[in-house]
């Protein structure tokens, strides 16, 4: 971001702030909005705290869904007109955000304890905090089949992904050169230590999409999270890449015949920020530090397998809260899952994010 744009955002939330001070009322009677992924994520969130918090609190929440990004974010306060409170963020969005002023700061000593009373700061996973903020979850993008669509051998590793001759059909991918660039490298046989030190050289990115061109003609593109289970369902695909807890809770709430395979995962960390502006900055606070603590993770976690980023919070996690199912093998950080993981590098996203997203739109359009 240049300094004119910059002084410009700035000017913008100026004007925001400015207008809570002329008079107008803003009160814990207006809902607080809350963005974020929709779907099962979603329902695990509503089950697993909203509803708690409202109980607590009388803070109603209003729910919207989105596809991720800071777009919207960008404009709301560059229009002077912030209608949301609280978005869910992956953490290479998030720390651009924070970095360009879109966010509000939140130290993470103000933060609630742990359940075993350990201060914040210590109980959160380390790598897992930002200036504006902390990651309540880590999730994973995996890629999955339906078993009864793939007669035969079956596909155990990201190589067999890329592999049209062993296992012919379309495949599923995001519509974003995140993870699909890790993804090809792992494939094409990169070391997982090595993947961003790859991604760093000219010659690596060159490499990476040089694997992708090797499907692209079989690749079904998919931007909601909610769309790879229903593209495996119908037979869309053969396989797809998604986020681990959407295939788990197809798996476990629709007895759907899928299949994740972990190797090569991408491991990474969402979590909720305040968005720099908001008329409704004292309820979007006592939201996220109700969101941050042990238990709302370890709610959300009963519902989803999404990990939860406090030490204290893991001993809360067991049982599925509708079914008679163990949660901790499903976690994407398990021992038996995380074996061949790859950590998101979300420092190295955040400053290559809009040099990848035009190489790749380019790679899109030819």
């Amino acid at each position: 971001m240049n300094t004119k744009q910059r002084k410009t955002l700035c000017t913008a939330i100026i004007t925001a702030l400015a207008m809570l001070t002329l008079g107008c009322d803003f009160s814990e009677d207006r809902p607080l909005t809350v963005v974020s992924w929709g779907g099962s994520y979603a329902r695990a969130c509503v089950k697993g705290y909203h509803e708690a918090f409202t109980a607590e609190t009388g803070i109603k929440i209003n729910l919207e869904d989105y596809n991720g990004g800071l777009a919207q974010i960008r404009a709301q306060i560059q229009a002077g007109n912030v209608h949301w409170d609280v978005v869910d963020l992956r953490f290479p969005t998030w720390a651009q955000g924070c970095d360009e002023g879109l966010l509000e700061h939140v130290e993470i000593d103000s933060l609630p304890p742990g359940a075993d009373g350990t201060p914040a700061e210590e109980d959160f996973l380390f790598g897992t905090s930002t200036d504006c903020g902390v990651a309540t979850l880590f999730y994973s993008t995996i890629y999955a089949y339906n078993k009864e669509n793939i007669p035969g051998e079956k596909p155990t590793t990201i190589a067999d992904f890329f592999d049209l001759e062993k296992i012919p059909g379309r495949r599923g991918m995001r519509r974003s050169p995140q993870e699909n660039l890790e993804f090809a490298l792992i494939a094409d046989g990169v070391p997982l230590n090595k993947v961003y030190t790859t991604l760093d050289t000219p010659e690596g990115v060159d490499r990476a999409f040089r694997k992708l061109d090797t499907i692209k003609d079989h690749i079904v593109w998919w931007e909601a999270g909610a769309q790879p289970p229903q593209m495996l369902a119908d037979g869309e695909v053969v396989m797809t890449t998604a986020y681990n807890g959407r295939i788990f809770n197809a798996q476990v709430l629709e007895d759907q015949p899928f299949v994740i395979v972990w190797d090569g995962q991408i491991l990474d960390l969402s979590g909720l920020a305040i968005v720099a502006g908001t008329p409704n900055l004292e309820a979007a606070k006592k939201f996220l530090n109700f969101a941050s603590t042990a238990r709302a993770m370890a709610g959300v976690g009963s519902y989803i397998a999404y990990s939860p980023t406090r030490h204290s919070a893991e001993a809360l996690i067991s049982k599925h809260a509708e079914k008679d199912i163990d949660m901790k093998p499903h976690m994407p950080n398990s021992p038996q899952n995380s074996k061949r993981a790859l950590q998101n590098a979300w420092e190295w996203w955040s400053v290559h994010i809009d040099e990848m997203n035009e190489r790749f739109s380019t790679w899109l359009a030819q």
